[in-house]
């Protein structure tokens, strides 16, 4: 039965198409027919590699000659840092020993407010003078090798500076009775130069300072008996408040100690107005004027004058 249908299968088959390869045969001829290459290759191609091998070598190169310019550069800048290192820590080392200095000036005067005399601890203090100025001599020889960088390494000792004029002015003022000039510190601490000066927010700041203690020192020496200690206290701390005006001052560090003292002369007010009001700060004028007269310099004397007028 298979063998039957297989026949007439191909019965069929040859019926329709008698050369059943003859079609396949011309296709596969047509299709598969050889492809003829040029005799020689493109131009194009070559120029386009020339340029892509000139592309990789000059991005190579660039690649390579980078990492040694930075390399190079910050080497520069790791020598710069050590260098600025090494000098701060020198000036560093500086700015302790002027602190230190100015702390045992400061206790040397507070005897002050203990009613020791004040000649004796103007002399105990004056001591740390000398060493403050060899020490600013030293710090101005090692700014010496950075000429021109003042500013930059002027935060290491600021603070200690204005300490220092804040002493040096509070001595001035218990010795005088008189304001410290700016001129006058420098030369105190050995700054008259132009290349190493004080810096005059330095000095105000320091006057600043040195206006806190003024109503310590009132109170103490109303304590002690010195009922005109008030009252010229209260012209110099005035005379400075008003000359502080003069000055445009930013909101910064400079005017916020400004401000305070503002509230150290009205703890001065105080003081004279508590002792104005006692009739203390009249006798104390009478035997200010005894004195300088030749006149009788006896309390009770000038007390019983005082009553009976």
């Amino acid at each position: 039965m298979k063998a039957a249908f297989r026949n007439a299968f191909s019965a069929v088959s040859c019926s329709l198409n008698p050369k059943p390869y003859s079609s396949f045969s011309a296709l596969s001829l047509r299709t598969f027919s050889p492809i003829t290459l040029p005799p020689h290759p493109l131009p194009f191609r070559n120029d386009a590699f020339r340029l892509l091998s000139a592309t990789s070598d000059s991005t190579s190169m660039a690649e390579g000659g980078t990492p040694s310019s930075v390399v190079k550069q910050f080497e520069s800048f790791r020598c710069q840092l050590e260098e600025s290192g090494g000098l701060r820590e020198r000036v560093r080392a500086i700015a302790m020993a002027i602190e230190s200095a100015t702390r045992l000036m400061y206790a040397d005067l507070l005897l002050v407010h203990q009613s020791r005399s004040v000649s004796e601890v103007l002399e105990k203090a004056s001591s740390q003078i000398a060493v403050l100025k060899e020490l600013y001599n030293q710090l101005s020889v090692i700014l010496q090798e950075c000429p021109g960088q003042y500013y930059r390494y002027h935060g290491e000792w600021r603070s200690e500076t204005q300490s220092a004029v804040s002493l040096l002015t509070f001595m001035h003022w218990l010795e005088t009775g008189n304001l410290l000039m700016h001129t006058e510190a420098e030369q105190k601490l050995g700054l008259n130069t132009s290349d190493f000066g004080l810096d005059i927010e330095d000095y105000l700041v320091g006057v600043c300072f040195m206006s806190n203690e003024l109503p310590r020192y009132v109170v103490n020496q109303v304590t002690a008996g010195d009922y005109d200690c008030p009252r010229k206290v209260l012209k110099f701390i005035t005379d400075l408040h008003v000359a502080f005006r003069m000055l445009n001052l930013r909101n910064d560090f400079l005017r916020k100690k400004f401000d305070g003292m503002k509230y150290d002369l009205r703890k001065v007010e105080e003081v004279y107005y508590d002792v104005k009001i006692r009739g203390l700060a009249d006798k104390a004028e009478e035997v200010c004027f005894d004195t300088k007269t030749g006149g009788s310099a006896d309390p009770g004397d000038q007390v019983t004058q005082h009553k009976q007028s």
